[in-house]
């Protein structure tokens, strides 16, 4: 049967009102965990530097977390961040990162990413400008592409200091009982739980993502209700517990172990946990299990991969510290730009559970 029917051929071209919110971004994802960066549409911050500006947006503009990490438009285990001036004019940019709690203080994931995309955008090359300098909240991290064959085939940092504040702690928790496990710095403080040495019936799996999450906020809360004192030798916004990670051995003999980290507000990472490997590099050092310079590999929930090595050791305050390096993969999947209209019922998204 023909038709003369001439093809529907619809006008896309969205012209938001003035008085509309407009935020654009540009997506990311590393070892499949999502980076959302703001790339047009934040007001500029106050500060002198990353920390001051954190705390800016933290007061006057929570509502840009809200809108691209909750639903509608985000989900419970959004990630993002935006870009800040640098603390100084040795780094490249700052930046802020943040989830569906709050703030974080490092995100190795974040910063594999970022540094793919200063690659794909040119604000780096691989002939006169390789190297890249961003000022996260935890300090400076200098991060670099890294090419074959002229080809972009991952990216690399190193870290800031890492070291163990706790080795071998023990807590009875309700309903779990006994927990064994340690506490480590690596830009964030979290809890190491290794599962061959507690009675957790628990296996790293995608089917047990829930189980898994049930049980990191159930640790992570009772620590943070410890007599157990979560500080930083220096930056008192530094100071919190901010995750669980769970770890056991991989089934793949050429992965030194398989992790899942639980944070914020019962997120689960998707990527191997770039800060996580930083201190479980130190716990490792700490037991005498690594070599400096010794690359390890560790795998997500996914099966995804993180390099984490030990490129020296170094006095950090009181502790005995070690500098990591990190490498992994990181993906653009896309450019938004978000339109909130103010009778919009959900002008800053919302959380379920």
């Amino acid at each position: 049967m023909s038709t003369n029917a001439k093809p529907f051929q619809p006008n896309f071209h969205l012209n938001p009102k003035k008085h509309w919110l407009e935020i654009q971004t540009i997506d990311l994802h590393t070892c499949g965990q999502p980076l959302r960066v703001i790339s047009n549409g934040l007001p500029t911050l106050k500060g002198n530097n990353v920390l001051a500006f954190r705390k800016d947006f933290q007061i006057r503009f929570d509502h840009y977390r809200k809108v691209l990490i909750h639903e509608p438009r985000g989900h419970k285990d959004m990630y993002g961040c935006a870009l800040t001036p640098p603390n100084d004019s040795k780094a490249k940019f700052g930046v802020v990162f943040f989830h569906n709690q709050g703030y974080s203080t490092m995100c190795g994931h974040a910063i594999i990413a970022l540094t793919t995309l200063a690659y794909q955008l040119h604000w780096i090359s691989n002939k006169n400008q390789n190297t890249l300098y961003i000022d996260a909240p935890c300090g400076r991290i200098k991060s670099w592409p890294i090419i074959e064959s002229d080809e972009l085939a991952g990216t690399g940092f190193l870290g800031v200091p890492s070291f163990v504040l706790k080795l071998d702690s023990e807590l009875d928790i309700l309903e779990l009982g006994k927990i064994k496990f340690d506490i480590a710095y690596g830009g964030a403080f979290y809890v190491y739980v290794d599962l061959t040495k507690n009675s957790l019936n628990i296996n790293l799996e995608t089917t047990e993502i829930q189980e898994i999450c049930n049980l990191g906020m159930k640790i992570k809360k009772a620590v943070m209700a410890s007599s157990i004192e979560i500080k930083h030798p220096f930056v008192k916004d530094l100071s919190f517990l901010y995750g669980t990670i769970f770890y056991a051995p991989s089934k793949n003999p050429m992965i030194y172990s398989k992790n899942v980290c639980v944070f914020a507000n019962g997120q689960i990472d998707r990527s191997p946990t770039g800060s996580g490997i930083m201190g479980r590099l130190a716990l490792l050092h700490k037991r005498n299990e690594i070599q400096i310079n010794q690359a390890i590999k560790v795998e997500s929930i996914l099966g995804t991969t993180f390099t984490g090595m030990i490129k020296n050791e170094l006095t950090y305050g009181p502790n005995q510290a070690i500098m990591p390096s990190i490498s992994g993969n990181a993906y653009i999947t896309g450019k938004h730009t978000f339109c909130i209209n103010p009778k919009d019922p959900f002008p800053n998204g919302f959380e379920l559970g």
